[in-house]
């Protein structure tokens, strides 16, 4: 049997070599048809000037590796896309995007399988590094030393085929694959991928001169140019934003003098280099040449597959007792596997306790065989809106035919409050098992977001009820591997407004090679994420949302001191240079969506934390509209000096700030009745929206949001179906 999976698998793994091979070819055509070959081109100032006349209310002009000159308008018309002739700025024709192309490189880069196609894309260039590399070695051993690698041989059939074909594409399927890894590397966060980034600087209040009278700018040749971002008219304060092959920087536009600038860095110019060989982009020739050779990759797989055959001559994490002699049996429904951790757990904590316990998928459900059971538990997570998850669609079923044990149930639900069904796979059991007759030991549980504090209560009320003294059972929850952080800062606001807050600033920890592949813990994470950490005196985790992503390049978190809270108050006594350990989990129902749609962000307290570390990266400067609800100024607000900026560079559109203790108090739901006919609006134009803060907090918004937009004939809830309204409370 396991011959037959292993061979099958090697199927499985050359067919993968093959699409990836197949599609780099067709993918190396497209920059030989697409690519701008013109020679004279316009400097960087009579391009702009040039631009504006055959595209009023231009705002950004950017060059393709390709050399296609594209412009880019949003005003009156709105957005407009075009193309424009590199040597005279005339306008060619809309921007176009062919769909055949976007399909191969979709299926080139991570076999339309998102993450995951990323990450077994990259394995498979691995492969092909390690198959030409070793290859290579085994002809040389075959032809008599690496000198001889090039000598002819006399081998035929396909071994001969197969030492011929590779000899010949060896150095091309090197160049390709090793680039194919440093991409995937980079696309995975753990090679950088710097993008040189210049000093705001202080603009001059004179009047603006034309483009093509700006020195800075006619010094730049065209053939160098990567793209320029104008001054948005009407606006104080704005420079030119010009980079080029050979850095960045900001033009004034009244005096033409390169206020600021940043020298492309030589890691830069690598993965220049690393781009353009395995894509082609810039060299369209070399690229087609390597495109030419993938092609092997298909004779290479079949005849080695042939030289082969012409050769050939669980989840469960604890010791689990039988279902028949267990005291306590544990039946589980996980879509992704999160909520056995959680029945692990609970596991140790029985054997801990001296008794035995049995752990089964809830399809494993056999009541008949369950014999010495003391007590029956279910943890049950909801998938989609109310589902069974996959391990327990046939738990219904099974219970509606069977006789009910005479053994107490406990049922345990898993889910995300944020979703109008939280739990609600969970209540169905209960439900279900009710009208059978089966006994609930205790009222249904539910665990919001994978909460360990919340497992923690229900573990004392389980135990309370069974008798069975398993102590706190969210210690025995499996964690991560934790890192050490080092506090670098540390910004205390609001302790005039007995509301004491604190932004901490932590250094980025060392990441392990394992967690940089497989993109975990620190290796990738982003705003909205959880940073976990045990205060001293308790061993239950406390998760805060994160401020800042792996890009940023340090570990931050807003945390509110709680009178009394444990952990609140040691982190908010941290000094510089003080240590903790913490690891993060991710919480990708906040993150902000990839599409370029509009945000509307809406905060209290410390809730602006991972909503000023969204701010922060939005890089793309998508419009993003910020209400921010404190109680004074007395003492500062956080972020204050930090949203002035991201407003003048653009990733900010927006704040409005509504203070519950001035002397017009309001509290943020109100700001946003106030703003009914923009967000009402901005629902139209399919807009996001984002909460984060106290729970009640998070209620007050929702009521309002409901009536802003009820005019519209919309909820609340159909936002949430259609991924456009994420909550994080706590």
């Amino acid at each position: 049997m396991f011959r037959v999976l292993h061979r099958w698998a090697g199927v499985v793994a050359a067919l993968l070599l093959v699409i990836v091979s197949l599609t780099g070819f067709i993918l190396s055509i497209f920059p030989l048809i697409t690519a701008d070959r013109t020679a004279a081109r316009l400097d960087a100032g009579s391009l702009i000037v040039a631009v504006q006349d055959t595209l009023p209310g231009v705002q950004q002009i950017n060059v393709s590796d390709n050399g296609v000159v594209t412009a880019t308008a949003f005003g009156a018309d709105g957005l407009q896309q075009i193309v424009v002739d590199a040597a005279t700025g005339a306008r060619l024709g809309p921007v176009t995007t062919s769909g055949l192309e976007l399909w191969f490189e979709n299926l080139h880069r991570n076999l339309f399988l998102s993450d995951t196609g990323q990450m077994a894309v990259l394995i498979a260039s691995v492969a092909m590094v390690a198959l030409t590399i070793s290859g290579l070695a085994l002809a040389a051993r075959r032809l008599g030393g690496w000198r001889k690698l090039l000598s002819r041989d006399h081998g035929n059939g396909a071994g001969g085929l197969h030492l011929k074909v590779a000899r010949i594409a060896a150095v091309g399927l090197i160049i390709s694959s090793l680039t194919g890894v440093w991409m995937g590397l980079a696309t995975l966060g753990v090679v950088p991928d710097p993008s040189p980034l210049a000093d705001m600087p202080t603009v001059s209040v004179e009047a603006a001169l034309p483009a093509n009278e700006l020195a800075a700018l006619t010094a730049i040749d065209g053939a160098e140019l990567r793209s320029i971002t104008l001054p948005v008219d009407g606006l104080s304060g704005q420079a030119y934003e010009v980079e080029t092959d050979a850095g960045a920087g900001f033009v004034d536009p009244a005096t033409g003098e390169m206020l600021t600038w940043t020298d492309r860095s030589g890691w830069s110019k690598v993965m220049d280099v690393v781009h353009l060989l395995h894509t082609g982009q810039g060299a369209s020739l070399l690229g087609l040449i390597l495109g030419l050779m993938s092609l092997a990759v298909p004779v290479l797989s079949g005849s080695g597959l042939l030289v082969w055959l012409a050769g050939r001559g669980k989840n469960i994490k604890v010791a689990n007792a039988n279902a028949a002699s267990a005291d306590v049996v544990v039946l589980v429904g996980s879509e992704g596997g999160s909520t056995w951790r959680f029945a692990n757990a609970l596991a140790r904590s029985v054997q801990n306790a001296g008794l035995t316990a049995h752990l089964a998928p809830m399809n494993d459900f056999a009541p008949t065989t369950y014999h010495a059971a003391k007590s029956i538990v279910v943890f049950a997570a909801t998938y989609g809106d109310g589902d069974a998850p996959e391990s327990a669609k046939d738990f219904i079923a099974k219970l509606m035919a069977a006789e009910a044990p005479k053994v107490p149930l406990s049922v345990l639900g898993f889910g995300d409050s944020s979703y109008p069904e939280f739990c609600g796979f969970a209540d169905e059991v209960a439900r279900e098992a009710q009208a059978k007759d089966w006994s609930l030991l205790i009222e249904t549980g539910k665990i919001d977001r994978q909460s360990t504090g919340e497992f923690s209560n229900w573990g004392f009320a389980y135990a309370a009820a069974s008798g069975i003294d398993l102590g706190d059972v969210a210690t025995a929850l499996e964690r991560p591997e934790m890192a050490e952080l080092t506090l670098v800062s540390k910004s205390l606001y609001g302790e005039g407004a007995q509301a004491p807050t604190a932004v901490l600033r932590f250094a980025m920890p060392t990441v392990s090679l394992m967690d940089r592949l497989l993109g975990r813990n620190f290796a990738k994470f982003q705003a909205g994420d959880l940073l976990n950490l045990i205060p001293d005196g308790d061993d239950s985790p406390r998760s805060y949302s994160l401020a800042s992503g792996t890009k940023d390049g340090f570990v931050e978190i807003c945390v509110r001191k709680v009178p009394g809270g444990l952990a609140s108050t040691q982190l908010c006594s941290m000094e510089r240079g003080d240590k903790l350990l913490a690891y993060v989990t991710p919480n990708a129902h906040f993150h902000a969506p990839k599409d370029a749609s509009s945000l509307v962000l809406i905060g209290a307290g410390a809730g602006i934390g991972s909503l000023a570390g969204i701010v922060r990266g939005n890089r793309r400067k998508r419009p993003a509209h910020l209400f921010f609800g404190m109680r004074s100024r007395s003492g500062g607000l956080p972020y204050e000096a930090e949203f002035e900026q991201w407003q003048g560079d653009g990733r900010l559109s927006e704040l409005t700030i509504a203070l519950s203790r001035s002397d017009t108090p309001r509290y943020v739901q109100q700001a946003l009745m106030e703003e009914a006919a923009k967000l009402r609006n901005l629902v139209q134009q399919g807009a996001h929206f984002m909460i984060c803060g106290g729970r009640d907090m998070g209620d007050g918004v929702r009521a309002a949001l409901e009536e802003i937009i009820a005019p519209l004939g919309m909820s609340v809830n159909q936002l949430e179906k259609e991924g456009r309204y994420a909550v994080d409370v706590f």
